[in-house]
């Protein structure tokens, strides 16, 4: 389905090589092993061809099909087949995040599902935890169940706490229910009895019912999709998982069809939350975990510069048509999260939302990018988002029916974009409307003129992301000012100079291909994966030989799915345990290292765990008692070849020329240099203003501040004073 009359955008470039550059429109011989990332964004569906053995990077960009999102996949594929005639029948591996899921969520477009539970259990996906989000709030609203209550059955079964069996599950009860279930045409089944984290007999018994009853559905049991404590989450994450399943199986199995009848030889990965890599039938069974997937490549991207760098602490930054998020990168890894919300009836309120928990990176979403939408709010103030104009209509400068105005259209206005070279040229910008726009909904209601509307527009947007960045940092004890920068996405580089500004950051990192970051990310992401499971015992005087079987079994599970995942090299395990007080409702994630369970030291270990509650809370008891709460395994396979390499040579005049852009330092428009940012050899130096363009992308080096390019193509920025 076309979605606009421009789909789809073409930007087919060779970016960044040892050999072999080639000019648009001609053939390049396929020299080596591919690797292809491709991200489907909410508007446009990004694509990054790595060829190991030249080092060449190729970028591709087409406008996302929202109805299936596999027929944009395939029309990028083919433009980039143009470019490099056989790649796919040479390509080794094709890394894939999606959308789908989330909006499948949020939009309601999941399949007709069931839930078997406990008897006495069916409303806890409505009783959730009675915490209202909002105490002043007396019309709060809770996000609808996505299995309504009739369809909500409870099954006479108990397991204990312990994993024994209390009551024997009544086997006629659940096949009558089943036979009820097919009568009603179910095509997906959650199932999540109490307690089956520690005993999954019983929901194991009701699958197999299930299997023989209503072959076609697919059936999501908890303790396979979420093996952990905690009643309320794990029905919700049981639920989102089978809700999801049946329309990932089928787009999966659709997109890996047509990737094979054009050539693929290679497999189809897609990556997860967590900002690691499974195989399709990992990613078919569990989607909950595929939930995320696409805004992780840009964070995975930021870590790898980080480590390239030599960067104690950075921030990854990414902003893009709908949203701005970002994620502390400290250590070895991004920060990470085990729970998070979906689908909230309140998009920036804890709690007006569906809970999942799922390993995921711990990333805070801002409502700020490049479609957000300006307005005038009730007390006469500017306010901007959440709402996004979306891929249709878009900003008003699209032409595609909009008419109001977007932080792209203020940023067209301010001299930042290139109406002539968006995307490379192949999609032009309408300033005239951008203009009409601000004036006729911001400026005028103002009473000020169309340049400080866009201005006002910019810079407020700026200053929320910056004070959403601030709380965030806090929160983890982190300095912003402390921290380099690193921007990613469409909208990113452009604003990425006055937030760092804002935030009292010295340095930005731009990576080549910034437009295209998250694709550019997954391939630099190893196959990995996370398992927990509950293993709730004190730590005192505890026997801990059976939280280390729990530990190696864990391990064991996540190599076969490594191993299917087509991970030939060595794994690494990285061990973990949620940790708390004896009594406590809240618990910690501490890392364990290769620490063995069975062979540490009890007193280490208590010293261990109470110098991480000291490290976060300052202080801790000595007195009070631990206990474990949940063990957790992250098995990661070998690091992938870097997509990034020593870059030797450019082509063309760096320089463009000039064109006005405003500077917010004399409140005026003065004379910024253009840049091509393909041109621009390793060591060269920029001084703002000045404005360096790609295809995908815009990056604004404001007054006093200096552009370095490195070895690699990577831009690094230092912030002026002021």
């Amino acid at each position: 389905m076309l979605i606009c009359p421009f789909y789809p955008v073409r930007t087919g470039l060779k970016m960044l090589g040892i050999q072999n550059a080639y000019e648009e429109g001609e053939d390049a011989e396929v020299t080596g092993r591919f690797r292809l990332g491709c991200d489907i964004g909410g508007t446009f569906t990004d694509f990054v061809l790595f060829d190991s053995a030249t080092g060449a990077l190729h970028f591709e960009k087409c406008l996302t099909t929202p109805d299936d999102p596999s027929v944009g996949v395939i029309a990028g594929v083919r433009l980039l087949e143009q470019k490099v005639a056989g790649f796919l029948a040479d390509t080794d591996q094709v890394f894939h995040g999606t959308t789908l899921v989330i909006n499948a969520v949020v939009e309601r477009k999941g399949a007709k599902t069931a839930l078997l539970t406990t008897e006495g259990f069916r409303d806890v996906v409505e009783i959730a935890t009675e915490r209202r989000y909002d105490l002043y709030d007396l019309q709060q609203l809770y996000p609808k169940p996505l299995v309504p209550r009739n369809l909500r059955r409870g099954i006479r079964e108990r397991i204990r706490s312990d994993g024994r069996v209390l009551t024997p599950l009544d086997t006629e009860q659940v096949e009558a229910t089943v036979a009820d279930f097919a009568r009603e045409g179910i095509e997906s089944v959650a199932v999540c009895f109490l307690h089956s984290y520690r005993n999954p007999v019983h929901e194991e018994r009701v699958r197999e019912q299930l299997q023989k009853v209503l072959p076609r559905a697919s059936v999501s049991i908890s303790s396979e999709v979420l093996p952990e404590i905690n009643e309320y989450a794990r029905t919700s994450t049981t639920i989102v998982n089978a809700y999801t399943r049946p329309l990932m199986e089928r787009y999966l199995s659709r997109l890996q069809r047509r990737l094979k009848e054009d050539g693929l030889k290679g497999e189809l990965l897609v990556m997860l939350s967590s900002g690691g890599v499974a195989s399709l039938d990992t990613a078919s069974r569990f989607p909950v975990r595929v939930i995320e997937s696409g805004p992780v490549g840009g964070v995975i991207l930021g870590q790898h510069l980080k480590q390239l760098a030599a960067i104690n602490q950075a921030l990854a930054f990414d902003m893009g048509g709908t949203t701005a998020k970002v994620c502390l990168l400290i250590g070895d890894s991004p920060l990470r999260a085990s729970e998070y919300e979906v689908a909230r009836e309140h998009r920036f309120k804890a709690g007006s939302g569906i809970p999942i928990k799922v390993p995921c990176v711990d990333l805070l979403e801002i409502g700020a990018g490049g479609g957000s939408i300006a307005k005038i709010g009730p007390l006469g103030l500017l306010e901007i988002g959440p709402e996004s104009a979306s891929a249709m209509p878009g900003p008003a400068c699209y032409g595609q029916g909009g008419t109001r105005p977007t932080v792209t259209d203020a940023d067209l206005v301010l001299g930042y974009l290139n109406g002539d070279f968006f995307l490379g040229g192949s999609m032009r910008l309408d300033t005239a409307a951008a203009r009409q726009a601000l004036d006729e909904h911001i400026a005028r209601k103002l009473d000020i003129d169309t340049v400080r509307a866009a201005w006002g527009i910019h810079d407020f947007v700026n200053e929320n992301m910056a004070s959403a960045t601030r709380m965030y940092t806090a929160e983890r004890g982190v300095d912003p000012s402390t921290l380099a920068l690193i921007a990613s996405g469409g909208a990113g580089p452009v604003h990425c100079y006055g937030v760092a500004r804002k935030l009292g950051i010295r340095q930005i990192i731009i990576p080549v291909g910034v437009g295209v970051a998250s694709a550019l990310g997954f391939l630099t992401a190893p196959v990995s994966y996370d398992l927990v499971r509950t293993c709730k015992m004190p730590v005192e005087g505890a026997d801990l030989t059976h939280a280390e079987e729990l530990f190696r079994t864990m391990q064991e599970e996540a190599a076969r799915i490594l191993r299917n995942a087509g991970e030939a090299g060595p794994l690494t395990f990285l061990r973990s345990a949620d940790v708390r007080y004896v009594g406590q409702g809240y618990e910690i994630n501490v890392p364990l290292g290769e620490i063995s369970l069975d062979e540490v030291d009890e007193a280490a270990l208590i010293s261990l765990f109470r110098e991480s509650y000291e490290r976060l809370f300052g202080r801790a008891f000595a007195s009070n008692q631990f206990e474990l709460v949940n063990l957790r395994l992250v098995a990661r396979g070998t690091d992938p070849q870097s997509p990034l390499r020593h870059r030797v040579g450019t082509k063309g005049t760096p320089l463009k020329g000039v064109r006005p852009a405003y500077a917010p330092e004399v409140r005026a428009f003065v004379e910024h240099r253009v840049y091509d940012r393909y041109a621009l050899a390793p060591g060269t130096i920029i001084a703002g203003p000045a404005i360096i363009e790609e295809r995908e992308s815009t990056t604004i080096v404001g007054t006093g501040g200096t552009a370095r390019v490195d070895e690699f193509g990577v831009m690094h920025v230092t912030v002026g004073a002021g």
